[in-house]
């Protein structure tokens, strides 16, 4: 190969001084980002330190969860697409590695022609058998094999190779990414089902309460103790407290819903989602984030790979204006007339080997490479974006996480607080110093903290979840390379 390459640079350099296609302008490639703005500030961080693992939501310790993530990774039609995809590209990838082999193609032709007196062949136009002529008409037949081969001096073959299997690469990452993706959804619907469940409960046991004021009210009422005023007053509560119920049943059904559509489930395919405790919240922030970000989120590789892939085709581009050369060959019989076909006089044997020189070509490969050039640069910046975006994703999330434990560790402080009036109106009750009702209603202001807290953690839970998501969910590509740019 050494020997070509060197062969075609003589050929080349005259051809370049007479006037072949040149690389006109060429710009340089757009930096990527630099390693200090993957970094978090120094005020962000939780108590625990660590990446998320593996099948990540197997920490909550729900067989249901597990079984619906499954599902959903089995069965989504996203998950479909996404796997499509990837099939896709390895066709790709096949079809351009075709490029480079040798082809070899069998021939078969039969041509009944009627020969021109007035053409290029005009004497075999004449009947004339002493001479060999038997005109005008002749069966000619091929028979045959064909074969060709594209030598790859300059690369260019192997850059559109490489080029097909970057973006391979990057729709494995991308499915990866739709495993996240669906996952995360999941999990968020799921643990949104669990809280509005346990904020029915708690709803229920408000309505409880309301219903006994209602009814203690209208006793009094009907002895003429009271206004009707208070009982209605009571009524317009239970009222509302009743409406709040119907709006979470209607806010359980449309999360079933959307679990439905997001683990591609038919009528029945969903099973039924029963109550379970919340559960801890454990989230964890890595020590430093670093190039480690870029290894862990799977959107982050696709666009390396796809940057990556970019530059290949810049590769190939830049190969455009270099001469090709390639070999055709053709071994077989060829004969006029279909009785000789297979004798040792028809046998033909073709070597054609070709060398091809852009010269003139309207500016076309230029344009080429401009094109690839600049959109290479298009990616290496959204992918500088989506990095930035990354470590924006962990430190909002991180810093909601930090809000939300000191909001609860204040919320439960306060629920304690307001228990104790509570638990005092209940001893009053219990020794005859206070009525039932009055016992009763002191519970309306605890029940209304605990939705508090209740709310403050399905929004923790919702949190770490999405910090989990923003670390990769357990992701990991094995080394983490960064683009070079060329």
């Amino acid at each position: 190969m050494k020997w070509l390459r060197s062969a075609l640079c003589c050929v080349w350099m005259p051809c370049v001084a007479a006037g072949c296609a040149l690389i006109h302008h060429d710009s340089a490639p757009y930096a990527a980002i630099a390693p200090e703005q993957i970094a978090l500030a120094d005020d962000i961080h939780l108590a625990r330190q660590g990446w998320p693992a593996a099948r990540w939501w197997t920490r909550f310790n729900d067989p249901q969860l597990d079984a619906l993530i499954d599902q959903a990774l089995a069965g989504s039609p996203t998950m479909l697409i996404a796997r499509t995809r990837v099939a896709q590209a390895k066709s790709d990838v096949e079809l351009v590695s075709t490029g480079s082999s040798l082809q070899v193609t069998a021939l078969a032709l039969l041509n009944r022609e009627h020969v021109s007196a007035h053409g290029f062949l005009g004497p075999f136009a004449m009947n004339e058998p002493a001479l060999g002529l038997t005109g005008p008409w002749y069966t000619e037949g091929i028979v045959g094999l064909g074969a060709s081969l594209n030598v790859d001096i300059w690369g260019k073959q192997r850059a559109q190779i490489a080029a097909s299997l970057g973006v391979s690469n990057a729709r494995l990452a991308e499915t990866s990414a739709v495993e996240l993706e669906l996952s995360a959804d999941v999990a968020q619907l799921y643990y949104g089902i669990q809280t509005t469940y346990r904020l029915i409960d708690l709803l229920n046991e408000s309505r409880d309460v309301a219903a006994f004021a209602v009814q203690a009210h209208e006793g009094r009422a009907a002895r003429g103790l009271e206004a009707r005023t208070f009982t209605e007053e009571a009524r317009a509560q239970e009222l509302a407290i009743r409406r709040q119920i119907v709006a979470a049943q209607a806010q359980i059904m449309q999360f079933r819903e959307s679990m439905r559509a997001l683990v591609g489930a038919g009528p029945d395919g969903l099973r039924v989602i029963e109550p379970v405790a919340l559960p801890a919240v454990d989230a964890a922030l890595p020590a430093t984030l670093s190039y480690e970000l870029l290894a862990r989120r799977p959107d982050l590789q696709a666009m390396r790979w796809y940057v990556q892939s970019s530059f290949d085709r810049i590769d190939a581009a830049r190969a455009a204006f270099y001469p090709s050369f390639d070999i055709k060959a053709f071994f077989g019989f060829n004969a006029l007339h279909l009785g000789d076909l297979f004798t040792h006089a028809s046998q033909q044997i073709n070597l054609i080997p070709g060398l091809y020189l852009p010269i003139f070509d309207g500016g076309r490969l230029n344009a080429n490479l401009s094109g690839a050039r600049e959109a290479s640069n298009l990616l290496i910046e959204q992918y500088n974006q989506a990095v930035l975006n990354a470590v924006r994703d962990v430190a909002l999330t991180g810093t909601r996480l930090q809000s939300l434990d000191a909001e609860a560790g204040l919320q439960k402080r306060r629920i304690e607080s307001v228990a104790f009036a509570r638990d005092s109106a209940e001893a009053h009750y219990r020794r005859g110093l206070a009525s039932r009702l009055t016992a009763l209603e002191a519970r309306q202001p605890v029940i209304a903290e605990r939705v508090a807290l209740l709310t403050l953690d399905g929004q923790m839970i919702s949190q770490e979840i999405a910090l989990t998501k923003a670390l990769g969910g357990g992701y990991r590509a094995d080394p983490p390379v960064e683009p070079r740019p060329r």
